[in-house]
Parts: structure tokens; C-alpha cells; sequence
């Protein structure tokens, strides 16, 4: 910890987040809350899927595989994750998202690093509303973390779509088909990671993935901080 860590801490004391006792490890979030997050240690190679029990791959991986090649999400969507996402990205809670943050930037990450991380964006009628964009916020302390270069203005919303929090798989499909496109004359290098900040049925990455690789991106990773369990929407 450094000096004005110390300092800051003495003069605003850490405090849950949850439940409003004393935080700790530098978090504005007490032991015992960040011991019930839920961590996906039982996943999906491909998709991240949280699974009842050990395997390579999920049925629907199985079946038919997405469009990026591996993904690395360390946590479940469910509580209380799922309550400090939600003050984020819909309450504009500053201190919740620094804290989620934080937590991913401790998780340990894959072992081949993407050339290039890339947000998924916001449309701008939305982004002037929400002010700001929960993905990219989350990825800026990750992406200097890891020492991978960042780029939030190469991949581009082009059509304002409903928000997918209340949609089915299929028409969250359909919601984002063709909603998003690469700027105007950008090169791309071999491998590339998308971030986003939660993965419900993974549409939204996928509509971004299929854009990467017409653009000729060999490799493509989805990295989200959560996982929403199959039947969950989030």
C-alpha cells in the first residue's frame, strides 16, 4: 500500500459496499461478502458457461461452436456480484464498478495474451444517456494490468438496439444483427479480445466476433467480468 493509499484509507475508511461493515484488502468490500462472489471456476473452455461438472466443452460448444475461439470470464452472474453490476451499470455507482474492477484485475488471466483488447461499445444515444461506458471503464485499470493496448473507438456501434436485459436468446440475436462495424480503414492485428461486461447467451460478443473476422483476425477471445448461468438474464 502506498503512502496516500494509507492516508485516504485513514481518513475515508474502507466500508462494504454490501453490507456496510469494514472492508478489506483494499476493497470497499468486507471478507466474508467477496468470499460469497461467485467464481466460475467450472466453465466452458469455449463460452464459459458455468457447469454442474467437469468437461472440455458445453452441449451447445459441442454442437455448434461460437464465433471466437476461447473466453475467459471468472465469474458467475449471481449475488452479490450481481448486485454491485447492477449499481454500476444502471445506478452509476463509481465506487461499485472500481471495486468489480479490481477484483477481475486479481484473477488470474490467460496465459496467451491478446495483441489488442477491444470494448464492446455503446451506441451514442445511449452512451449520452448512461454517460459513461461500464465495459470500458471496467477494461482501462485491466488492459494497463496486463500491459495489453486498449481501443474503444475501433469497433463501432452503428444501430441503436433495445437493451437486451428482457430479450430471449433468439431475439437478442436478432436485436444485434448487424448493429456493429469496424471504423473506416482499421487493421487489425492476428489476435484480438473482446470485453464486455457481462455474457448472458453471448449474442452480442458473437455479432462483434463475426465483424473481427471478416476483418481477418485470426485469433478471437471474449473476455466479460460474469457469466450469467444458462436461464439467467442479466
Amino acid at each position: 500500500m502506498t503512502l496516500w493509499q494509507g492516508w485516504r484509507h485513514f481518513v475515508l475508511p474502507l466500508r462494504c459496499l454490501l453490507c456496510g461493515a469494514a472492508g478489506a484488502d483494499g476493497l470497499d468490500l468486507c471478507a466474508d461478502c467477496n468470499a460469497e462472489l461467485p467464481r466460475n471456476r467450472l466453465c466452458c473452455a469455449r463460452c464459459a458457461l458455468p457447469l454442474a461438472s467437469a468437461a472440455p466443452l458445453c452441449g451447445e460448444c459441442v454442437r455448434r461452436a461460437p464465433p471466437w475461439d476461447a473466453a475467459w470470464v471468472p465469474f458467475r452472474y449471481g449475488w452479490p456480484l450481481d448486485r454491485l453490476e447492477s449499481r454500476y451499470k444502471f445506478g452509476a455507482d463509481l465506487a461499485a464498478g472500481r471495486v468489480l474492477s479490481t477484483l477481475w484485475q486479481r484473477e488470474p488471466c490467460p496465459t496467451v495474451s491478446p495483441q489488442l483488447l477491444l470494448t464492446v461499445p455503446l451506441h451514442r444515444s445511449r452512451l449520452r444517456r448512461r454517460g459513461y461506458n461500464q465495459s470500458l471503464e471496467l477494461a482501462r485499470p485491466l488492459a494497463r494490468r496486463l500491459g495489453v493496448p486498449m481501443r474503444h473507438d475501433l469497433l463501432q456501434r452503428i444501430r441503436a438496439t433495445e437493451a437486451q436485459t428482457e430479450l430471449d436468446a433468439t431475439h437478442r440475436r436478432r436485436n444485434v444483427r448487424g448493429a456493429f462495424a469496424l471504423r473506416e480503414g482499421t487493421v487489425l492485428p492476428a489476435h484480438v479480445a473482446v470485453l464486455d461486461d457481462v455474457m448472458t447467451t453471448g449474442a452480442t460478443v458473437a455479432e462483434c466476433a463475426r465483424v473481427l473476422r471478416r476483418a481477418g483476425v485470426a485469433r478471437i477471445d471474449v473476455w466479460a467480468l460474469a457469466r450469467a448461468p444458462r436461464g439467467r438474464s442479466a
